[in-house]
């Protein structure tokens, strides 16, 4: 079975095949960084206009690469959410032109089901129950699978997650975007026990996460000059190692409270060397066995959309050509087919209205310094794209 496999929920535009859920064909990639490192971050109108220039000159090279005909495609998947609203349109649009015009199925799939899946792609015998630690740009989240596409969300973050707060304290230090890689470059020649950051474990047996406080921490040291005598990589280290001892807690106490043998880790932030050689070392101690994908299939890819996908119409879902984008933070059972009902966590995100007050909230501290912002334009940005009603 063939699926075309459309990502277009943020800076990066994939187009992928992939033959039963786990044969690669051809995972083609177009990132935007370059473009949105002179903004410090992603402009969402300029992400959408490019996914519109990237899309067809990356689904002919996909065909070719994968040495296919349209004919031969048999589902459409693409990302629903969460993600950049215009993003997600972008994507969602020609993978159900696509359907429509080929008479074939189109499945919507969330985003970080998708990075969950990217280890089938490695690992196709995977055994069931296990642990996924999903750790993205804008989701930290900890969830059970005892079996395909059933997630039970043991914890997930309170306010920042872990990817943010490597952007976030990469901007407070004019380190670049994105963050995430440029600390853990840095990391790699500093000293982790140089500062003392907090970890916020919020108590013996929480298995949440939150970084919003550290990421504090790190601006309020700079404000009071106390980073002035310590080096642009002792700083990175320390920060990083704060993330990292947060994380590999976490998933200590999970493999504890649900005896599962297996981990495996998700998401952009997987790539992350300290987190990878911690987990590593902490699935040794336990006697447990750690997947992770390869660092290509950890960023945000079509391969894994496609992959989910497969396995999404095995278990019986398909979506309907009407069926609308996500909004950030969405619960899971939103993003799939009404009738299939396949997944059983509503709890995955946060709740959209604490999700703005947050975030509103980081931007009038990290802009404190410079100009305030304009809150009733920030409001009449939201209502205007439907993240809030009136």
């Amino acid at each position: 079975m063939i699926c075309l496999g459309i990502e277009t929920s943020c800076d990066e535009t994939s187009i992928a095949f992939v033959e039963d859920g786990n044969q690669i064909r051809a995972n083609l990639i177009s990132s935007q960084v370059e473009i949105h490192q002179l903004y410090g971050g992603v402009v969402p109108e300029i992400a959408s206009r490019k996914h519109l220039e990237n899309l067809n000159v990356l689904l002919d090279e996909a065909l070719r690469e994968a040495k296919l005909s349209w004919k031969q495609i048999e589902i459409v998947a693409a990302t629903r959410g969460p993600g950049l609203v215009g993003a997600l349109l972008v994507g969602v649009a020609a993978a159900k032109s696509i359907a429509l015009g080929l008479n074939v199925p189109f499945i919507g799939v969330n985003h970080l089901v998708g990075h969950v899946y990217a280890n089938f792609l490695e690992h196709p015998d995977l055994k069931f129950p296990f642990l996924a630690l999903i750790v993205s740009g804008g989701h930290t989240s900890l969830v059970l699978l005892k079996e395909h596409l059933v997630f039970e969300t043991l914890g997930t973050t309170r306010d920042d997650a872990a990817g943010e707060a490597f952007d976030k304290v990469a901007r407070i230090f004019d380190l670049g975007y994105p963050g995430g890689p440029i600390i853990d470059k840095l990391a790699q020649k500093g000293n982790p026990r140089a500062i003392e950051f907090p970890r916020a474990l919020l108590g013996s047996d929480s298995l949440d996460f939150s970084f919003s406080g550290l990421k504090t921490a790190v601006m309020n040291w700079k404000k009071n000059g106390d980073l002035n005598h310590y080096p642009i990589e002792d700083l990175s280290a320390s920060f990083q190692e704060a993330v990292v001892d947060v994380l590999v807690e976490k998933v200590r106490r999970a493999i504890l409270a649900t005896g599962v043998k297996t981990v495996v880790l998700a998401g952009g932030v997987a790539c992350n060397t300290g987190l990878r050689a911690r987990l590593n070392a902490l699935a040794d101690d336990y006697h447990v066995k750690l997947h992770h994908p390869s660092p290509r299939l950890c960023t945000d890819n079509a391969a894994m959309i496609a992959c989910a996908g497969t396995f999404q119409y095995w278990k019986g879902a398909k979506d309907e050509l009407d069926a609308d984008v996500t909004p950030p933070m969405a619960p899971l059972e939103r993003l799939t087919c009404i009738n299939s009902q396949i997944f059983a966590s509503p709890h995955l995100f946060s709740s959209p209205k604490l999700f703005i007050i947050i975030e509103v909230q980081e931007v009038e501290g990290l802009c404190k310094e410079k100009e305030p912002i304009n809150l009733s334009l920030v409001l009449s940005s939201l209502f205007s794209s439907g993240f809030i009603k009136a």
